[in-house]
């Protein structure tokens, strides 16, 4: 990765499963851009194949912003340079770059993580409490986080070599 070279497209990975994240993609789609945004869903087929190198387990906790040169940007700093892509949201981008603003950054982040651990616990919710399972073999229960099961693993029948 070149830490001097220029920004020129940015992918956003995102839980295509959280209410919050697919709301937060609707939005960056329909905002005019001064850096071109690619929206994958974190964890996906596509994201395996285009980022070999990731955590993709840990793309699924904490949004995860890569840079056509290979800049990784993750939780606030993502944040940042997705606002920095756009053309309406820069300045704020510029102010929350600052120490002050990083740490209102990381808050806003915080409560982000929050509501959505807060929707894994609601009846109603979209994990209504319960362990839920993603086609990929991924799951989450609220208390435990993020768990990974190989596919035909899921009742105990294949054990590790």
């Amino acid at each position: 990765m070149n830490a001097t070279a220029p920004v020129r497209r940015l992918t956003v990975l995102y839980d295509a499963e959280c209410s919050l994240c697919a709301f937060l993609r609707d939005w960056l789609l329909r905002q005019p851009k001064l850096v071109p945004l690619e929206l994958v869903p974190a964890a996906s087929e596509e994201a395996r194949r285009r980022f070999p190198g990731l955590d993709h387990g840990a793309t699924l906790d904490e949004i995860t912003v890569i840079g056509d040169a290979g800049q990784v940007y993750r939780g606030p700093a993502a944040w940042v340079v997705t606002l920095w892509a756009l053309r309406e949201h820069r300045p704020l981008a510029h102010r929350l770059s600052t120490p002050a603003g990083t740490r209102l950054a990381k808050g806003a982040v915080l409560a982000a993580a929050k509501w959505r651990g807060a929707q894994g616990q609601r009846g109603g919710a979209p994990w209504g409490g319960q362990v839920y399972r993603r086609a990929d073999g991924w799951s989450y229960a609220p208390g435990s986080g993020w768990s990974y099961t190989a596919p035909g693993c899921a009742d105990g029948t294949c054990a590790p070599r």
